[in-house]
């Protein structure tokens, strides 16, 4: 959500949707976590509102004053959702989809049971402490991007299929067919069944890990929202290497003590190098010498039916804009074509039958940000073939009746990684 270089504060409240009771309050200024609190009486006044309005039948579901964006949603007429923006290009998309992460959250580690049926306020309040550090993390500045477009993040390994092959017998070895590799909340290797999870679990799990203090080992109680929302699964998680996880979600089988030393050291011992290879992409994200233009200052792929994107504002050389300030671009972009330009979700354009209507909509756009000066401000591109769509950060060198043939270009060499 934050974003460094952009001032602004993100307040989120939590509150029961029949009592009006305070659950929790986090809050972010800057792109870090913030103590502000909100005054009671604007929490009760911003509630009071939204449910004055349930008691007319109408929904309240965004408003807007001068540099603040509030945006409210129920879920299972148990728990609203508030959250205030005063960020700096933020949107009524981000917000929205940055609640349904937030309750997300909440069911993958309190159970969707305790937040629809709440028989005692303060024990449930108690509860939800141990989602605080997740939920925290989608109000700073992040890495990650999955929480926007709803897409798992991943990482591309040179020596992707030595990976996935050793993850395969690893994960029948260990009794179970749920099995990724982890590093700083991206999937590098991942088991089909793994793969299959819905949304938003399969987000939220590699999220989780990467939020959590360094530990060799856990074994961490986790429902999923979509999947298993009621019925707790077990996610076990082994650093193979600093930074570097190996993941598994199974039942009341096998446990922890069953994966010794011996059976790590038999499937992963070979792979040290490979492993290592991965930990050195580092926020690229994109193997060493990948061929990217010169002018690419970041990009985002997403393939909208596999549910997978990849993320990086790293790909070559120190640049200006700051990391922090192309995140900030590539998210606001993203943002505005997925709610102007291009289908919000996966599979829509599939379902237009009037074939005016499909040739209408929109295959790329571009925007010039930054002054009108030549050789200054930035490129940003957006590009949507097939399954896939690519978003592109550019330096100002890069001349506007190229973007198109560029990000072309890109896409097709990214096309075989994802």
């Amino acid at each position: 959500m934050g974003e460094e270089g952009t001032e602004g504060t993100v307040h989120l409240l939590c509150l029961a949707a029949s009592s009006g009771v305070p659950l929790f309050c986090r809050s972010s200024r800057g792109g870090t976590p913030a103590r502000q609190q909100l005054p009671f009486s604007i929490i009760g006044s911003l509630n009071g509102v939204h449910m004055f309005g349930q008691n007319l039948d109408v929904q309240l579901s965004s408003a807007r004053t001068e540099d603040t964006i509030v945006v409210w949603k129920s879920f299972h007429d148990s728990i609203t959702l508030i959250v205030l923006s005063s960020e700096e290009g933020t949107s009524e998309l981000r917000l929205e989809r940055l609640l349904q992460m937030i309750f997300g959250a909440m069911v993958l580690l309190v159970g969707l049971e305790e937040l629809t049926n709440i028989r005692n306020v303060e024990r449930l309040k108690k509860e939800l402490r141990a989602s605080y550090r997740l939920i925290d993390s989608f109000l700073v500045d992040s890495e990650l991007i999955g929480d926007l477009t709803q897409c798992v993040d991943c990482m591309v390994s040179p020596e992707g299929s030595l990976l996935q092959e050793a993850l395969s017998g690893f994960a029948e070895a260990a009794g179970t067919a749920f099995v990724s590799l982890v590093v700083s909340g991206r999937v590098v290797a991942a088991t089909e069944s793994w793969w299959r999870l819905g949304t938003p679990e399969a987000v939220l799990l590699p999220w989780l890990v990467g939020s959590l203090p360094p530990q060799a080992a856990r074994d961490y109680p986790v429902y999923l929202p979509h999947g298993s929302p009621t019925v707790p699964h077990r996610l076990l998680t082994l650093t193979l290497l600093p930074g570097l996880e190996l993941c598994l979600l199974c039942g009341p089988r096998p446990p922890l003590s069953q994966l010794d030393p011996q059976l790590l050291d038999r499937w992963w011992q070979p792979l040290l190098d490979p492993l290592r290879a991965c930990l050195s992409l580092g926020p690229r994200a994109l193997p060493a010498g990948f061929p990217l233009h010169t002018d690419i200052l970041g990009l985002l792929l997403l393939h909208l039916e596999l549910k997978r994107c990849l993320f990086t504002v790293e790909p070559s050389g120190n640049k200006e804009p700051s990391p922090g300030q192309r995140r900030h671009l590539l998210r606001s972009f993203y943002a505005l074509v997925t709610a102007t330009h291009f289908p919000p979700e996966p599979g829509q354009q599939e379902k237009v039958e009037n074939a005016a209507c499909l040739a209408q909509v929109p295959r790329a756009c571009y925007q010039v940000s930054g002054t009108e000066e030549p050789g200054s401000g930035w490129r940003l591109v957006a590009l949507h073939l097939g399954p896939r769509l690519l978003l592109l950060l550019l330096s100002a060198q890069s001349p506007t009746h190229g973007l198109r043939g560029l990000a072309t270009h890109t896409l097709h060499a990214l096309t075989p990684l994802l």
